[in-house]
This record gives C-alpha cells, structure tokens and sequence, in this order.
C-alpha cells in the first residue's frame, strides 16, 4: 500500500482522537449497552440499539484511524525550502476578486479547507506544486476557472 503523506501536527491530532476513543469513548459506550441490557427486552430497548450502533461507529472510527497512521509517512515542513511542495503554506490572491487566502498543503486525512488545510490530492494544490513565488496558476475547479497569483511561500 501507497504511504499517506500527513504533517506532524496532523499525525498528532489523529493519534490523540484514537486514544479519546480508545480510552473514554469505547469503556463509555460498553458502560452504557450494559446498562441498557439491564433494561430488559432488548428487541424494544431504544437506548441499547442507540448504544449498539455508537459503538459500530465508534470501532469502524479505530480501525480507520489505525489504517492511516500505520501508513503515515510523517514529514516535517520545517526542513523543506523552495518551491511549493507538500507540507508548504501558501498565501495566494484571487486575481479577479483580489482577496487574499492562506493555505497549508496536507495530506488527506488532515485537510480542512475551513481552517486553511489543503488536501495534496485537490486540484489548487496540484497546480501550485513545484511553483515559486510570483507565479501565477490556472485552475479548473468544480466551480469554474479560477486564477491566483501566489504572493509567499513559507515552511513552518
């Protein structure tokens, strides 16, 4: 299998929801199908089929987290320069809004347009990879044709 580019910070943040799941979500979920089973006729029991699917989700949720953090390939942007590449933080300006946007290129597990995480996979990210700044870039976005003008560049 492929190894799944992730930063530091990501890395952290994925290991720190599996060890919320695994060490209080898990035992408070167990607690509470005990508690339900306790109820009785488990056919009509609300809180116990509640507790049962929570459970599935929750255990799905470890098995996908395990996956991707034993395939991480953690990378480190402090010790790249250059041009763009994976882990960079970019400042770019939408050449015909003239509004200005920062964007840190992450793997896919860890991207979160809301808070500036761009997914190495998207196709902003993909344009901007391997160019300097200064450059400007054309992309084809499920939203029409946009173009920036990458202002900085930075690896922090």
């Amino acid at each position: 299998m492929d190894k799944i580019p992730m930063t530091r910070a990501g890395h952290t943040a994925l290991n720190e929801e599996l060890k919320e799941l695994k060490s209080v979500q898990r035992p408070a979920v167990i607690k509470a199908i005990a508690e339900a089973r306790e109820h009785g006729d488990l056919s009509e029991n609300a809180e116990y089929h509640a507790a049962r699917e929570k459970q599935s989700f929750i255990e799905g949720r470890v098995k996908e987290l395990e996956g991707i953090l034993g395939l991480a390939d953690v990378i480190d942007p402090s010790k790249l320069s250059g041009s763009i590449k994976f882990g960079a933080t970019v400042r770019l300006v939408d050449e015909d809004t003239d509004e200005e946007k920062t964007y840190q290129i992450v793997g896919e597990p860890e991207a979160d347009i809301q808070n500036g995480k761009l997914n190495i996979k998207s196709p902003l990210a993909r344009a901007l990879i391997g160019k300097e700044d200064g450059d400007s870039v054309e992309v084809k976005t499920p939203g029409g044709e946009k173009a920036y003008e990458i202002l900085s560049i930075n690896y922090v």
